[in-house]
């Protein structure tokens, strides 16, 4: 609802995207699904959280974007990104000396550059590209 009245939107469909931090991404994403969905009516919703940070994304996707953004050449990801407490800082540690991760200057640049097939590697970004998926098809 909107100053008393209903949600409206011309759009295909609503994507929430959140980190889920220290939540469980599966208790959290059904909860935040049931809440978007009263709002939105027939609209299409998927809630996606991000299991621990979006950032695991990033290192799933990591030897794509190795020599780029200050990312070290010889980067490699690890074997199970969304197992990484403090991605952020795992990220800035494949980073060359000099360089720095910050969210508002690089999420965007590095979502552009990274290899989408390698970064399902990380479940919940799986799940973001079928909701994305999803909502593309339902609004066909």
């Amino acid at each position: 609802m909107e100053n008393g009245r209903p949600f409206r939107c011309s759009c295909g469909g609503v994507l929430v995207l959140i980190d889920a931090d220290t939540d469980c991404a599966a208790q959290l994403g059904p909860e935040l699904l049931a809440r978007a969905s009263s709002v939105a009516g027939s609209i299409p919703v998927e809630v996606v959280p991000a299991v621990k940070e979006l950032e695991a994304w990033f290192l799933a996707a990591l030897t794509s974007l190795s020599g780029q953004r200050g990312i070290r050449a010889d980067a490699e990801a690890p074997s199970n990104p969304e197992s990484v407490r403090g991605a952020k800082e795992a990220l800035r540690r494949q980073m060359v000396p000099g360089s720095a991760y910050s969210p508002p200057a690089d999420q965007a640049a590095l979502a552009a550059l990274m290899n989408l097939d390698a970064a399902r590697a990380a479940p919940s970004f799986d799940k973001l590209w079928r909701a994305v998926a999803g909502i593309v098809a339902t609004s066909e």
